[in-house]
């Protein structure tokens, strides 16, 4: 077993500019003596925390007795799986015997997570499938324990490197990255998407690309089973890309249908360097956010005010604009995450949480290099913006991924810099009661209503300690647990087709029941 890092998690207030209405869960400080990577933040059903990277496993003590089978001095796939509380449930690593560092990864709809990232490994430790020559992608599907459930190394003689994987309606995978010089390639370096089905079969592939740089960003799965695919483009036309690109850098939004293939593109860039980031499902179709450097040019109607700016494009389903605006915090303003709070109906947007880190270019204002939000109603208007220090403040805090969830807290995770080289992980729970009030809530919810194998029953109220029982329609106990937890999943695998009760009893004496369908 690799040796532990140290772990500390407090109850804190945190000094946040014009947030009195904001505190602190918690804040998870992940130790390390290397220069730690941090990736992603994945919400499980549950409401539990994944949170993915890359590091180099600390070697075990000289005359300890015992030797680490799996070190290889080089860096390796990172998760540590957080409860709802903070409280670490399990910690893994997945070894090649050169460097893997793990970009992406899912929670899939039916329990567990697929990791996608980028391998310089051929056979070997964890890694069961040789090299294709160069880097590869190395997906591994893992079960919410984190156990291995299959893996799968995509790769040419180049070297390609993941970026995004989501999971689609009919329980398959997009994955997304990058090819350098592909034989045939469009430019020196491409985007590369491959579908797959749920046991990681490759169904279709496909190349995208100008005659220069396109580089894939983010992906999202769209309603009708397809991807939207945002790319930072410095290429124009040629190959596979049909629009001209405005400036040095653009916006080059891509989506495809379910089958994999291409049904619209869209460039948005002006004159200078911009730069996409993240993108997001709205009631209307999408946002896409990035950084720009431009003036108002090509077809960016907004100005810039300092530095970099945060530049964000609402489009429609068919990638038509809708509205575009920008933001800034004086210096280079680097945008890491979106999310879009929904009516519990799905209809309607109703704001939009950004998150990232300021660096300092020139000037060092107090907040450059902690994380920031900025909060926007569904029209993009600015409501608040605020600074996150938690509970200690380093060096160079940059964050990586943001997480807004059903209940309205806000997980910010990122890395925390001891000196150079070594990136602590920092992980940061926010309550927030101005995102509070907009969430629409409900006593009890189910899903997925109707059940086959699993359920999850939903608290919607405050509660330290509450009773979940179900019983069938005849009004005989079936099943009884208390939970501490917002969300409870209860296995619903031996029960016979029809309809069930759930019923909550609280320590407060408030009481809920709903109709649970087993198909």
């Amino acid at each position: 077993m690799p040796m532990k890092k140290t772990y500390s998690a407090a109850l804190i207030m945190c000094t946040i500019i014009n947030a009195a209405a904001q505190e602190v869960v918690w804040q998870k400080d992940i130790k390390s003596n290397t220069q730690d990577f941090l990736s992603r933040v994945v919400t499980t059903i549950d409401q539990q925390y994944l949170i993915t990277g890359s590091s180099i496993q600390a070697a075990l003590p000289a005359g300890s007795g015992t030797t680490n089978g799996k070190q290889n001095n080089g860096y390796d796939y990172h998760l540590v799986k957080l409860d709802q509380r903070g409280e670490e449930v399990w910690e893994k690593y997945f070894s090649g015997q050169n460097h893997d560092f793990l970009s992406a990864a899912v929670a899939v709809q039916e329990g567990g997570f697929l990791l996608a990232g980028t391998t310089f490994s051929g056979k070997g430790l964890d890694k069961k499938e040789d090299s294709k020559g160069g880097s590869d992608i190395w997906l591994i599907k893992i079960n919410e324990f984190g156990d291995e459930i299959w893996q799968k190394t995509l790769g040419t003689s180049s070297d390609e490197e993941a970026r995004a994987v989501i999971q689609t309606a009919d329980l398959g995978f997009f994955v997304a990255g990058n090819v350098q010089n592909a034989a045939k390639g469009y430019g020196s370096k491409d985007v590369t998407v491959a579908r797959l089905d749920k046991n990681g079969k490759v169904l279709s592939e496909i190349l995208l690309g100008g005659k220069g740089l396109d580089e894939a960003e983010k992906m999202i799965p769209t309603k009708d089973g397809g991807a939207l695919l945002g790319i930072y483009s410095r290429s124009g036309t040629g190959g596979s890309k049909k629009t001209e690109n405005y400036g040095e850098g653009d916006y080059w939004v891509v989506k495809l249908n379910k089958e994999g293939k291409v049904e619209w593109d869209k460039n948005f860039g002006g004159k200078a360097d911009d730069h996409l980031r993240t993108l997001a499902l709205t009631s209307q179709g999408f946002l896409i956010g990035g950084e720009s450097r431009s003036e108002r040019s090509g077809n960016k109607s907004v100005g810039i005010e300092g530095g970099t700016d945060l530049w964000l494009i609402s489009l429609n389903e068919r990638g038509d604009e809708l509205w575009q605006k920008s933001y800034n915090f004086k210096n280079r303003d680097v945008l890491m995450g979106m999310s879009v709070l929904h009516s519990s109906d799905d209809k309607t947007s109703k704001g939009i949480l950004l998150g990232g880190y300021t660096q300092a270019e020139g000037r060092i204002e107090n907040d450059d290099e902690t994380f920031w939000m900025l909060y926007l109603n569904q029209d993009g208007k600015e409501e608040w913006r605020k600074y996150v220090k938690g509970e200690s403040r380093k060096k160079e805090e940059r964050l990586s991924d943001l997480m807004l969830n059903r209940d309205g807290s806000i997980v910010l995770a990122g890395t925390s810099a001891e000196e150079l080289g070594k990136e602590n992980w920092k992980i940061v729970k926010l309550g927030d009661k101005q995102v509070d009030q907009l969430i629409d809530k409900q006593d009890i919810k189910i899903y997925p209503n109707p059940v086959s194998d699993y359920a999850y029953v939903e608290i919607g109220f405050d509660f330290k300690e509450a009773d979940i029982t179900l019983y069938d329609m005849g009004g005989r106990q079936l099943q009884n647990f208390k939970t501490k937890n917002k969300v409870t999943k209860i296995n619903t695998q031996n029960l016979i087709q029809g309809a069930y009760l759930v019923s909550i009893k609280t320590d407060s004496n408030k009481t809920a029941n709903a109709k649970i369908i087993k198909k």
